[in-house]
């Protein structure tokens, strides 16, 4: 019986050594809430003739996702909201407006003869044949961007080479001339590059919008909302005071209501939290100030069912029973309530992360991992080490356990 409760008290604390390294293994992903950056909603709206069903939204969120890709913006954000609108979240951006340029520019690259007068003719290759860009430099070391076309691309820009030499390729980028170029032979491989007066920054630009590819529905921006660093940094910290709080109080009650059990229920309380954070981390999940409620509220669900399983002992104890068998029975009696209470808040979050967004989804996730990971506290860590207190120090007085008027039981 020692042996078997040692073993398990040893795999607790692994759990807990584990919970742990991966808690402070790297540093944990804050939402825009917390760290500040920028919220955009873009609104899609069709040219004449253009539908706008789920399929066109999906690929402007697919184009969106790689341009923030681009812009290298860690922890970023791009979900639908509605049937044509789409939220983005830049946490910890500063320069907001070249945020808001790169995001909402349509970055469409045509190549078109250019005539004798000074017009150009008909577009005979758009950016959908670029496999991709990149920024390189001339001799003199000035910015440039270097293009390479998809095997069909290069085939047809082949074609339009050596059909037009001696005649100038006007290469565009949004309806604007980048560079003309007079077309000497043809040029089979399908690269190139677009030269122009580019500092590093607008060549890196450009090749990440080509890459990207062009918006398939125009987009207007119908919300810009910045938050400040400063915001954030104070919500995490009356968010630390709240959960500090409400942290004793709850260590308080449980002790003055539950004395040993609570005491333990205060200690697996440590190691939900670690389980939590952990595998927040593990996850990469963005914690959000929504997320911190969550946190919080799935701490008081883990206390909750401990209270559950504790009335359950005292119960037990109350009717004659020995500690060992009061506990077994306890925390089998009380595990269905706990089953049963805890399956109707998982149905409820996966709804909120089917169906919101943005922190709400954050919120969703947190109290979803939290709920699991206070069942398994409640359920699994708290008996082991109850079982183990009562086992290694002897605490078998149901004083101890919150009884009162019953005398020392037989272990």
């Amino acid at each position: 019986m020692k042996s078997k409760l040692m073993l398990k008290l040893l795999l607790v604390l692994g759990i807990l050594a584990g919970a742990i390294w991966l808690s402070f293994s790297k540093p944990t992903k804050l939402g825009l809430d917390l760290k500040g950056g920028v919220y955009v909603v873009l609104e899609a709206v069709p040219e004449q003739g253009q539908s706008l069903d789920k399929d066109a939204m999906g690929r402007l969120i697919e184009v969106l996702d790689r341009r923030i890709n681009g812009l290298g913006v860690a922890e970023s954000s791009v979900q639908m909201a509605g049937d044509n609108r789409v939220i983005i979240e830049l946490p910890g951006v500063d320069n907001t407006e070249d945020a808001v340029k790169m995001v909402g520019k349509t970055a469409l690259l045509e190549f078109k003869l250019k005539q004798e007068d000074g017009s150009l003719g008909e577009t005979l290759l758009t950016g959908g044949s670029l496999k991709k860009a990149d920024v390189s430099y001339d001799n003199l070391g000035r910015p440039q961007i270097q293009f390479e076309m998809t095997p069909e691309g290069a085939r047809e820009f082949a074609k339009i080479t050596r059909e037009n030499i001696g005649r100038q390729l006007a290469i565009t980028l949004d309806g604007e001339v980048q560079t003309a170029p007079v077309i000497n032979g043809e040029i089979p491989s399908g690269s190139g590059v677009i030269t122009g007066n580019y500092t590093v920054e607008e060549a890196k630009a450009t090749a990440t919008l080509l890459n990207a590819g062009a918006l398939p529905v125009k987009a207007e921006i119908a919300e810009i909302r910045t938050v400040g660093a400063s915001l954030g940094d104070e919500s995490i910290a009356q968010s630390k005071q709240a959960g500090m709080l409400a942290i004793v109080l709850i260590w308080l009650f449980m002790i003055l209501f539950y004395r040993l059990p609570g005491i333990v229920a205060d200690i697996a309380l440590v190691f939900f939290g670690f389980i939590t954070f952990g595998v927040l981390n593990f996850i990469d999940a963005t914690l959000t100030l929504p997320g911190i409620a969550g946190l919080i509220l799935s701490a008081g669900m883990a206390v909750d069912a401990n209270v559950i399983i504790f009335e359950r002992i005292k119960e037990e104890l109350q009717f004659g029973n020995t500690i060992r068998n009061a506990i077994n029975s306890g925390f089998n009696k009380g595990f269905v309530a706990i089953f049963d209470s805890n399956i109707t808040t998982l149905i409820i979050t996966i709804i909120l992360f089917t169906f919101g967004t943005g922190p709400v989804k954050g919120f969703a996730v947190t109290l979803t991992i939290g709920t699991l990971g206070s069942m398994f506290t409640a359920i699994t860590i708290t008996k082991v080490l109850l079982l183990n207190f009562v086992e290694i120090f002897g605490f078998t007085k149901p004083s101890l356990f919150g009884v009162k008027g019953k005398k020392e039981e037989a272990k």
